[in-house]
């Protein structure tokens, strides 16, 4: 059995045969704070000039931002605090990060416009559908393309390419290049100098 440590986390209890979450009452205060927050002090700055004031923003919250990332404007995050983001970072125009688990993003990744990033899920097995949380993990030098969804649990390895519309619910190797739904491998990235 695991608890997270995260107050802003909830309630995690996790065994092999049965998922239990449930949101603490901090955490739900937090996601009503941070709905206010979102529309009036992150949401309407959406020129370039304040990359580094939206970054401080999401800080306050607990997010974990690296240095000259720019996360739009139009970016919806459901969970600052469960956000880390690397340096030389860009999280495109309306990215959906449905980050109710941990997602953590590279440094000099691009995630494009309108991906969908989802850190959770439910157990269909189960009668009343609990709620699963799976972290997500994109590792440097990433490329996500346009409209892609990267699902719970799943990491993209270091260097790969997600091509536009993918969708992954496994593992992407390093260096790789991934398209379709569900997403397959296409070929290795090779650089050029």
């Amino acid at each position: 059995m695991a608890v997270t440590s995260n107050p802003f986390a909830g309630n995690l209890k996790v065994d092999l045969q049965r998922y239990d979450f449930s949101f603490s009452f901090k955490n739900k205060v937090a996601r009503v704070i941070w709905f206010f927050a979102y529309w009036i002090l992150f949401r309407p700055f959406n020129l370039s000039f304040f990359n580094s004031w939206r970054a401080f923003i999401l800080r306050l919250f607990g997010a974990e931002i690296g240095k000259k990332s720019n996360i739009y404007a139009s970016v919806k995050i459901w969970a600052p605090w469960n956000l880390k983001v690397g340096t030389f970072t860009t999280i495109g125009p309306k990215v959906d990060c449905y980050n109710q688990g941990r997602v953590v993003i590279g440094s000099h990744v691009i995630v494009s416009q309108k991906c969908y990033i989802c850190a959770s899920s439910h157990d269909y097995t189960i009668s009343n559908f609990p709620l699963i949380v799976k972290p997500v993990s994109i590792e440097d030098q990433v490329w996500i393309a346009a409209d892609a969804f990267i699902g719970p649990g799943v990491t993209v390895g270091e260097g790969a390419v997600v091509g536009a519309r993918a969708a992954v619910f496994r593992k992407v190797l390093p260096w790789a290049i991934v398209g379709g739904n569900p997403a397959c491998f296409i070929k290795n990235r090779i650089m050029r100098s």
